[in-house]
């Protein structure tokens, strides 16, 4: 006798985990940094970018990409950023101006991203210039990181590699930023139902799932 498929939340998948996981990170990020834990904190940055390269990968390679995954990611990404950002301007007060950049970049996306899903469309998925302006900011950071806590490099070397970097880094981040605006007023304009989206019934979503055949052995 044939079984029902059984049902299962879509947004249950790898992708989304490590998502998840980023997100999770990021205190302990903070703590590492600001604590002094120079290495764990450079680890922990590390498996952030790996997991943030990985989720994407692997939600094109086995067709996991859900709705609430392209809004998991970047939330992700900007949890971390963001967070990385206010503890290099603790430390760092040479390198606040491009930080407070990009914090207001991010923050100006958050608005844009809260008032598509207010009127019940969706945000869309992260774009290449996105993945790599969030490549460049993690490339620096980690230099910069390596630099203090490793290398004990200090005055105008550090200063000037470190302020190179982060304005390379923010003129990636701008770039990407423009282009998302863009996105955002197409989207807000736009009458496509492709752009429709619910977020509370895209979590609660299900998905069938085929039950194991009992496999008889003779």
């Amino acid at each position: 006798m044939s079984q029902e498929p059984k049902l299962r939340n879509q947004n249950l998948t790898v992708p989304n985990a490590l998502s998840a996981l980023r997100i999770l990170l990021v205190p302990f990020f903070a703590w590492a940094f600001l604590t002094g834990h120079t290495i764990i904190a450079t680890v922990l940055l590390l498996a952030s970018g790996l997991s943030d390269a990985l989720d994407g990968f692997i939600a094109r390679k086995f067709n996991q990409i859900t709705e609430v995954g392209k809004m998991l990611d970047p939330l992700a990404d900007k949890l971390t950023q963001g967070m990385v950002a206010i503890c290099l301007a603790v430390k760092f007060s040479v390198i606040r101006p491009v930080l407070i950049l990009f914090i207001v970049k991010e923050l100006g996306m958050v608005c844009c991203a809260s008032v598509l899903l207010k009127r019940k469309k969706g945000p869309g998925a992260s774009r290449w210039y996105g993945k790599v302006a969030t490549a460049m900011f993690y490339v620096s950071v980690g230099v910069i990181v390596m630099m203090d806590g490793v290398f004990k490099l200090s005055g105008p070397v550090f200063s000037g590699v470190a302020l190179g970097l982060l304005l390379l880094t923010a003129v990636m981040m701008i770039y990407a930023a423009v282009k998302y605006f863009q996105i955002f007023l197409m989207i807000l304009h736009s009458d496509d139902e492709k752009y429709d989206l619910d977020l509370n019934s895209e979590i609660h979503a299900k998905t069938a799932r085929k039950p194991r055949e009992n496999v008889r052995r003779r």
